[in-house]
């Protein structure tokens, strides 16, 4: 699999951009990325797994596991799976990693470059639809096995409040209520978050909630990994609120896993 480009074209000052895009100048260039699958895969890819979203009393909480998983195998115990996308907003990876993690600095890049050209920043709504248009955009090499499925969240300052989207392969974008999970944990998850998820939580509580559904999805799955105290191995953990994105240090998380492990049956 070798990323390609085509052409190359000089980027003149004070020529005008379409639409505020980053990918429509590399497009227009013939420079933006394109992934091909030359052959087929002798070995699987690390994977990254579960991740999860849900909102709070202030806004709304983004977590995922540490573990990428390459077939039967635990390809690697400290990704980073959980990323802000920019000031109020936040986006997690599951899937084929090095291609999510890719995608995710794309879009990164998009949301910088797009309020640089504009002077404003695009709305939570608009976010939401441009990521799904780049998932769209790797429909071809998802059915060769080669997926990526991200949650987004983010604060909505029109409405107010924190909100979260969920997606499926061909670039389908639903807007959750109250929580959301993805990845090879994810329906574990969704199932002790279902049980234990109340409209007026605090940030303490939405945190502990999110960790222990972590912990519940991976006694279940093998391919999502639990925290580890021993190592100091935690959940990647962010919450956006009006204030913006916060994540939340490894000091706090090792507290709280704690206490959750010693009452855990």
């Amino acid at each position: 699999m070798t990323p390609t480009t085509t052409g190359i074209g000089p980027l003149r000052i004070g020529e005008p951009i379409e639409n505020g895009s980053f990918l429509s100048v590399l497009e227009s260039r013939g420079l933006q990325p394109e992934w091909k699958l030359d052959s087929p895969l002798t070995s699987p890819l690390p994977e990254a797994t579960t991740v999860l979203a849900l909102t709070w009393a202030d806004g709304v909480l983004m977590a995922g596991d540490r573990r990428a998983t390459a077939g039967n195998v635990i390809a690697h115990k400290r990704v980073r799976k959980v990323y802000p996308s920019d000031e109020y907003s936040a986006v997690a990876i599951s899937g084929t990693a090095g291609m999510a993690i890719e995608l995710i600095r794309l879009f990164q890049t998009e949301l910088e470059h797009y309020e640089k050209i504009e002077g404003a920043r695009l709305s939570l709504e608009g976010k939401s639809n441009y990521l799904a248009r780049m998932i769209r955009g790797n429909l071809a090499l998802a059915f060769q096995g080669l997926v990526v499925i991200p949650l987004f969240c983010g604060f909505d300052e029109i409405a107010q409040r924190g909100r979260l989207f969920s997606f499926d392969v061909v670039g389908g974008r639903y807007d959750e209520l109250n929580y959301a999970t993805t990845g090879s944990g994810g329906a574990e998850a969704k199932s002790f978050l279902k049980s234990e998820w109340q409209a007026d939580l605090g940030r303490d509580a939405a945190l502990a909630l999110a960790v222990e559904a972590l912990i519940a999805a991976s006694e279940e799955d093998a391919a999502t990994g639990g925290p580890d105290i021993r190592r100091g191995i935690y959940p990647s953990i962010v919450t956006v609120t009006t204030d913006g994105v916060e994540e939340v240090k490894d000091e706090e998380l090792e507290a709280t896993t704690a206490a959750i492990i010693e009452t855990r049956p």
